[in-house]
């Protein structure tokens, strides 16, 4: 018995702790929200000040494309929504991953090469410029496959 509560002690010590929400994690400095963002805005704006400009571009981008979506946070992440969820995206330490879905992947794989691309995720780096025109397509077709 005082082994296993001397384990889970050294456990939690090696635990790193966030200092604004108290959550525990197993890594050092874990990204993750302290709070759930609420919206799109709130979202771009807990991201790093060097990555809002292109989280921006996106959402630019997208909000042109599918004017007839709403934007919405669904699984922590900004999403399109019509009736369906239509495509999301999300900041990560050294790319955007954009959402599209597997069979989007599969469809505009030609046009994708270059990307690296698996199983419904599209990552573009942020040393890269975003491809805004081939965004805009995969979002069209997504909207035309997945809305409501």
């Amino acid at each position: 018995m005082r082994q296993r509560d001397s384990a889970k002690a050294e456990e939690s010590e090696r635990k790193w702790k966030c200092p604004k929400c108290g959550r525990e994690f197993s890594r050092q400095n874990q990204d993750h929200y302290c709070v759930k963002p609420q919206n799109i805005d709130d979202y771009i704006a807990a991201q790093a000040a060097e990555i809002q400009p292109v989280l921006n571009e996106l959402r630019d981008i997208l909000r042109k494309a599918l004017p007839e979506a709403q934007e919405r946070i669904s699984w922590s992440m900004p999403t399109y929504w019509k009736g369906k969820n239509i495509i999301h995206f999300a900041a990560a330490k050294k790319h955007i991953g954009l959402y599209p879905g597997d069979q989007a992947a599969v469809v505009f794989k030609d046009e994708l090469a270059g990307f690296d691309v698996s199983k419904g995720t599209i990552r573009i780096p942020y040393n890269k410029p975003l491809p805004a025109q081939l965004i805009a397509k995969i979002a069209r077709w997504c909207y035309e496959e997945y809305a409501e």
